[in-house]
C-alpha cells in the first residue's frame, strides 16, 4: 500500500511539473500563459475590496449582520472567483420564454447544443459551452455538472480563435412558469462574469425584465450585453424603431449605453434564425473576452451595488462630532447638578467669615456666638444631607445633561451609530448622579464649622479614621488628604459604609477607568478649597470621620490686622482698668485720659473690623470663584471619564469605518 501511495504521489507531481512549465497545458499542448483576470495589486480592485474587509470587520459590533450580508457575500465571491481560471471570461444569455435566447447559444457555438422547440419552457437546467479547457472550476462554481458541459463545433465559426476562453452559458427562463428554473437563473446570474440579455419585440418592454433585472443592474452596464432578437419579423424600419425605443427603456432604466466610445452597455439588434447580426455579435464577444477584464468589472459593479446598500449606515447628514460648545454646555450643567455657584458663594460667605472672627472685636464674637447657639442650624452643627427631593432634582439634571449631549452627538449620523453613541452616553451615565453626589458629600465633610484663634490657625489637610487606626483616605475615597496615603486599614469601617484608598466606594460609585486618579485629585482639590476656609476644626463628621482643614489663603495684610485688633482691645483693657483705679481711688484723680484711651479702643475695634471686611472682599471673591472652578472641574472629570470620553470613542470609531466607506467608493471605475 505505501509503494502504492509513493506511485500516485510522483505520477502526481510529475503531472503537476509539465502544468507548471510556460506555454504548456496538462496534455503537453500548447497554450497561452495565465493572466490574472483582475488589475494589479496596485489597481483599484485590491485596495477596495481590502477596504470593504476592514469596513465590515470594524462594523459587526455595531450594524445588524442582515445588512452586512451583502458585502460578506461580495467578499466571499471575489476570493472564489480569484482562485479560478484567470484565462475564461464566463458569459450567461438570459432572456424570457420564446425570447430565442438558445437559437442566439446555438448559433455563436456554431452547434445544436441546446435544445429548441415551441414548447415552453424548453431550457431546464443551465447548460455551458466552453472554447479552451480549464474551466472545470469555474462550472463547478455554478454547479453545472458535466453531462450539461459542451464544446463548439470543431471548425466552425463557432470555435474562431477570438473566442478562445469564452465560457457560455444558456439559462432557463427568467419568467418560467417553473420557480425551479427562475431560481436557477438567478443563481447563476449572480456569479458569472457578464450576461447576455436577448429579448424579442413583443416582451422587449416587459416590466419583469426592467423592474427585477435591468434598473438594479444599471451599475453593471459595461458587462452588459442587449441584443433585440428575431429581427426578421419586423417589416421595413420598425427594427430600427423598436431598438430606438429599447435604447430608452434602458435609459430610463439608468443604465449607460455604451455608444460614441464610451463605456457602458453593448445594444444591438439581430436575427439567430437567420444569422443577421450574428456575426457583429461574435466580434464584440471576442474582443471582450481577449481584454480579459470582465471579471474584475463584474466585481466593482458588485462592490459599488453593495456600497450603494449600505450608504445609508456610513453616510451621515451634515456635520457631525462634539463640538467644543457641546463639551462646555455638559460640563455647566454638570456643574449646576452638583451645586457648584452655590458652594462658590458659601465658600465666599465661610472666608469673610473667618476674616469677621479673626479681625473682629472679642465682644462682638462673643455677642454672636451667643446668638448661633440660639439658632437652629447654627455653623457649629454639620450641614445634613440633602433631601429626597434635592437628590431627586440633581439626578434629573445631570440625566438631563446626558441626555442632550447625546442628542447633539447623535446629529445627524446614520441610525446604527447614533443608536451606538445613545447607548454609550447611557451606559457611561449609569451611576454618575452617585460618583456626583459622592463628589459633593467628600466636600461637604470638610466644612464642618468650628471655633478657631483670632489668628485663624488651621491644621493641616488629613482625613482619618476616628480611631486612628486606619490610614488613607475616606468618605469614598475622594475628600481631601493624599490620595497615595496608606495605613493598616485601607477603609474606613464607620457609618458610611464607604471609603477606599484606591478610589472605589463599597457601593460601586466612582468614575472606573484611567480616569479614577484624575477625579480623585481634582475632588481633593475641591475639598481642599471648599473645606479649608480657614482654620483647623474639631469635631465629628457623620460615618465616624474626624476631619480637619487646610489653612486659607490669607493677604499679606492679615498679621498687621490682627495686630491692630489686638491693641485695640488691649487699649479697651487698659483704659477700663485705669478708670476703675480712678473711681477706687488707687489712682490719682482724673478721667479725660483713661476715658480717651478706652473711648478710643471701642471705636478703634468696630472700625478695624470694617475695614478688614471692606479689604476682604477682593480676597474673599476671589476664594469663592477658585471654590467653585474647582468643583467644576471636579465634575467634569468625573462627566469626561464616564459619559464624554465612550461618545468620543463611538464618534472616532464612526470615522474610521466612514473612512473605509470612503475607500470602498473612491475608486470605482464602474460606470454608473
Amino acid at each position: 500500500m505505501a509503494g502504492w501511495n509513493d506511485g500516485l504521489i510522483a505520477r502526481r507531481a510529475a503531472v503537476r511539473t509539465v502544468s507548471d512549465e510556460p506555454g504548456t497545458g496538462p496534455d503537453g499542448d500548447l497554450r497561452a500563459p495565465q493572466v490574472e483576470a483582475y488589475v494589479p495589486s496596485g489597481g483599484p480592485l485590491r485596495p477596495r475590496l481590502d477596504a470593504l474587509r476592514e469596513l465590515v470587520g470594524l462594523s459587526r459590533a455595531r450594524i445588524d449582520a442582515d445588512a452586512l450580508a451583502e458585502a460578506g457575500r461580495v467578499l466571499d465571491e471575489a476570493a472564489a472567483r480569484r482562485r479560478l481560471s484567470s484565462r475564461h471570461t464566463v458569459v450567461a444569455v438570459a432572456g424570457a420564454s420564446g425570447s430565442g435566447k438558445s437559437t442566439l447559444f446555438n448559433a455563436l457555438a456554431g452547434a445544436q447544443i441546446s435544445e429548441t422547440g415551441l414548447r415552453r419552457p424548453t431550457t431546464s437546467a443551465p447548460l455551458a459551452c466552453s472554447w479552451t479547457d480549464g474551466a472545470a472550476g469555474l462550472l463547478d462554481r455554478l454547479a453545472i455538472p458535466g453531462r450539461l458541459r459542451r464544446r463548439p463545433q470543431q471548425g466552425a465559426a463557432g470555435a474562431d480563435e477570438a473566442l478562445q476562453g469564452l465560457v457560455l452559458v444558456d439559462l432557463p427562463d427568467h419568467d418560467s412558469a417553473a420557480a425551479g428554473h427562475r431560481e436557477q437563473a438567478d443563481r447563476v446570474l449572480a456569479l458569472v462574469d457578464a450576461v447576455i440579455w436577448v429579448v424579442d419585440p413583443e416582451k422587449y418592454a416587459d416590466a419583469a425584465l426592467h423592474e427585477r433585472y435591468l434598473r438594479p443592474l444599471a451599475g453593471h452596464a459595461e458587462v452588459t450585453f442587449v441584443v433585440l432578437n428575431q429581427i426578421d419579423r419586423l417589416p421595413g424600419d420598425a427594427a430600427d424603431q423598436v431598438l430606438d425605443d429599447l435604447r430608452r427603456l434602458l435609459d430610463e432604466d439608468g443604465m449607460a449605453l455604451g455608444e460614441h466610445g464610451e463605456p457602458g452597455a453593448t445594444v444591438m439588434s439581430l436575427s439567430a434564425l437567420t444569422g443577421e447580426g450574428v456575426g457583429e455579435l461574435r466580434d464584440l464577444l471576442g474582443q471582450f473576452v481577449q481584454e480579459r477584464r470582465a471579471a474584475a468589472l463584474r466585481l466593482s459593479a458588485d462592490l459599488d451595488a453593495a456600497a450603494a446598500r449600505l450608504r445609508p449606515l456610513y453616510v451621515a447628514e451634515g456635520r457631525t462630532g462634539l463640538g467644543e460648545r457641546a463639551r462646555e454646555e455638559f460640563a455647566d450643567r454638570l456643574a449646576e447638578a452638583v451645586g457648584a455657584a452655590a458652594a462658590g458663594q458659601a465658600a465666599e460667605r465661610e472666608w469673610r467669615g473667618n476674616v469677621g472672627r479673626a479681625c473682629g472685636t472679642p465682644w462682638l464674637r462673643l455677642w454672636r456666638r451667643y446668638e448661633s447657639t440660639r439658632r437652629p442650624g447654627r455653623p457649629e452643627c454639620p450641614a445634613g444631607p440633602a433631601s429626597p427631593e434635592e437628590r431627586l432634582t440633581a439626578r434629573q439634571g445631570v440625566e438631563q445633561a446626558v441626555r442632550i449631549l447625546a442628542d447633539e452627538a447623535a446629529r445627524g449620523l446614520p441610525a446604527p451609530w447614533a443608536q451606538a453613541v445613545r447607548e454609550a452616553a447611557v451606559t457611561g451615565a449609569q451611576g454618575l448622579p452617585e460618583a456626583l453626589d459622592e463628589l459633593v458629600t467628600s466636600a461637604t465633610v470638610t466644612s464642618v464649622t468650628g471655633e478657631e484663634g483670632p489668628g485663624g490657625s488651621g491644621g493641616v489637610s488629613v482625613v482619618d479614621r476616628a480611631d486612628g487606626a486606619g490610614g488613607g483616605d475616606a468618605g469614598g475615597g475622594y475628600a481631601g488628604g493624599s490620595a497615595d496615603s496608606a495605613g493598616p486599614g485601607d477603609a474606613s469601617d464607620g457609618a458610611s459604609g464607604v471609603g477606599r484608598v484606591d478610589g472605589r466606594s463599597a457601593d460601586g460609585a466612582g468614575c472606573a477607568g484611567g480616569s479614577r486618579g484624575v477625579l480623585r485629585a481634582a475632588m481633593t482639590r475641591a475639598a481642599g478649597v471648599l473645606g479649608g476656609s480657614g482654620a483647623g476644626h474639631g469635631g465629628g463628621a457623620a460615618g465616624g470621620i474626624l476631619t480637619t482643614r487646610p489653612r486659607p489663603p490669607r493677604p499679606g495684610w492679615w498679621p498687621a490686622a490682627v495686630l491692630a485688633q489686638v491693641s485695640m482691645t488691649l487699649l479697651q483693657v487698659f483704659g477700663v482698668l485705669w478708670l476703675m483705679g480712678r473711681i477706687a481711688g488707687v489712682l490719682d484723680p482724673g478721667f479725660l485720659a483713661p476715658a480717651l484711651l478706652t473711648l478710643a479702643g471701642v471705636v478703634g475695634g468696630p472700625l478695624v473690623e470694617w475695614s478688614c471686611a471692606a479689604a476682604a472682599r477682593g480676597p474673599a471673591r476671589r476664594y469663592g470663584q477658585e471654590a467653585e472652578r474647582r468643583l467644576r472641574e471636579a465634575a467634569a472629570a468625573c462627566g469626561r471619564a464616564r459619559v464624554l470620553d465612550p461618545v468620543a470613542a463611538e464618534l472616532v470609531r464612526y470615522r474610521e469605518v466612514r473612512e473605509r466607506y470612503v475607500a470602498v467608493t473612491e475608486f470605482s471605475t464602474t460606470v454608473r
